[in-house]
This record gives structure tokens, C-alpha cells and sequence, in this order.
């Protein structure tokens, strides 16, 4: 064997064992530990607030923001607020408070399950018993919810373990309608919420959404709605655009200013655009 092969031999025999030398001394990455408490929050302008399809700002625009916090167990905890209008929401200070909370978990990789509770507040609100004449029932409104997540699909469940925001056969005359005839309490009402995303690349997110709404003992008022949007994320903040409406019965859903003129349907189609911020 020539002198040349056996000077080439060696060097990689020499190279190879340097190489199993490093790999063996260097430390092996740890895996990322999931934070036992975690607490963010949220921030957001919108050009209406359309809650399962339906206006609740007078299609006026809207400030919104909430705090969540989760514990590695799957337990959470969260608050939400928006303005609202006074036209949907008699009497009160033009608030929505959400409370809600619940527990998640995952039985398997790309597979979550979520069950909680949600109650929506509105601070001094009550329906009116006559045109102008408050009564003492509130729109407060609490909701059981199950949801699952697989990948990109989502679904949801809520069901109203309280009278649905208020209605039963003493507000539905009045609070409501006045062709809406009483028929006792809505406890029980549903709503069952689909959702597909996309993510196009680049930040970009194509956002799908089918709902339905049975309103128990008040057939008349149930619906459906649907939203397709797009978002993209600029410079740490999320800007999405959407289209949504619903097909719920024009003269059931639409709402007067306080003078009972400009009335606007408000579970008709349209545009909303909002900018917001998760920290």
C-alpha cells in the first residue's frame, strides 16, 4: 500500500473519531417545560361588534379587550368587555362583561377538548315591561359550553342554563316584540358554532365560520349566520377583515334609537374590519 493511502487512512480514522468525540460531549437540548401560570391579554378596534351574526353595537364601531390566565392543568380563567349599544340593551351603562371559565385538555397530539361556563353581564341594563318603563328583569345571560379542536376545525356548543339574555313571557311582549307571542321561558336555548381556518403563509389566515342559533320555545327567532374573513398579522398586530350576516327574521331583529326612528336591521350582511393586539 503506498505511503500517500495510508497517511489518508489514518487522518480520516483520526477525523472521524474527533467527530464521535464531540457528538458524545455535546449536551443534549432539554425539552421547553410548559409555564405552570400564563397570562395574557387583548386588545382590539372594531368597525361593529356582530355577536353569532347579530349587531350589538347599533353597526356602530366598538373598543374591546380582555385578560386570560391558565394554569398547566388545563384550569383557565378570563374576562372580556365590550361597549355595547343602548338601543339593544336598555337602561344600563352601553356594557358587556363576560366571566368565564373552564377546563382543556388533550387526549391526544392535535386533539383538544374544552368544557366551561360563560356568563354575560351587563351592568345596570334591564328590559323594559312598557315602552320607557323598566322592570326589574336583567339581560344577564349564563352559558354551558362544550368545544373540541382538531388541527384547524373547531366546534362548539353552548347551551343557556339561565333564560336566554332575559326573554320569557313577561319581557317577550315588550323587550322584545310585540307581535312575539309569550311562551314561557327560553332556558335552554342553543347555539352550535363551526369553524375552519386556513393559514395561507406569510401571516395570512382565511377564517370560516357556520352558526346556528335555536332559541327554545321562540322558533321565530332562530337563525343562522356565517363569517368569512381574512387576517394578517403586521408588525404585532393582527388586522382582519370579514364578511357576516345572517338569514334571522327582519322584523324580529332589528332595533330603533331612543327616539324609535333609524331603525336598523341588525343580523343583515355586512363588512367589519378590526385591528387588534394580543399581549
Amino acid at each position: 500500500m503506498k505511503p500517500n493511502t495510508l497517511i489518508l487512512i489514518a487522518v480520516t480514522t483520526l477525523l472521524s473519531g474527533m467527530a464521535r468525540a464531540e457528538d458524545a460531549a455535546a449536551p443534549v437540548p432539554e425539552p421547553v417545560a410548559t409555564p405552570e401560570h400564563t397570562l395574557t391579554g387583548n386588545l382590539s378596534l372594531n368597525s361593529d361588534y356582530r355577536f353569532r351574526g347579530i349587531s350589538q353595537t347599533y353597526k356602530l364601531p366598538a373598543v374591546q379587550g380582555g385578560l386570560d390566565y391558565s394554569h398547566s392543568s388545563g384550569i383557565y380563567l378570563g374576562t372580556w368587555m365590550s361597549n355595547v349599544s343602548g338601543n339593544s340593551y336598555n337602561n344600563g351603562a352601553g356594557l358587556e362583561w363576560d366571566l368565564y371559565g373552564g377546563y382543556k385538555f388533550s387526549p391526544m397530539q392535535d386533539l383538544s377538548v374544552d368544557f366551561g361556563a360563560l356568563a354575560y353581564v351587563y351592568p345596570g341594563a334591564r328590559l323594559n315591561r312598557a315602552p320607557g318603563v323598566a322592570s326589574d328583569e336583567k339581560y344577564t345571560n349564563l352559558d354551558l359550553y362544550a368545544a373540541i379542536s382538531a388541527g384547524a376545525f373547531s366546534a362548539k356548543l353552548s347551551v343557556a342554563a339561565t333564560d336566554y339574555f332575559g326573554l320569557n313571557s313577561t319581557t317577550a311582549g315588550y323587550a322584545y316584540f310585540s307581535s312575539l307571542a309569550a311562551k314561557g321561558g327560553s332556558k335552554g336555548s342553543a347555539y352550535l358554532d363551526l369553524n375552519y381556518n386556513l393559514d395561507l403563509g406569510e401571516g395570512l389566515t382565511l377564517g370560516t365560520h357556520l352558526g346556528h342559533m335555536a332559541v327554545k320555545h321562540y322558533g321565530d327567532l332562530s337563525y343562522n349566520d356565517f363569517k368569512l374573513s381574512l387576517a394578517q398579522e403586521f408588525h404585532g398586530l393582527t388586522v382582519t377583515g370579514a364578511l357576516i350576516g345572517s338569514d334571522a327574521k327582519r322584523d324580529l331583529y332589528q332595533v330603533a334609537n331612543a327616539a324609535g326612528q333609524s331603525a336598523k336591521r341588525v343580523g343583515s350582511s355586512g363588512w367589519v374590519l378590526s385591528i387588534g393586539k394580543t399581549f
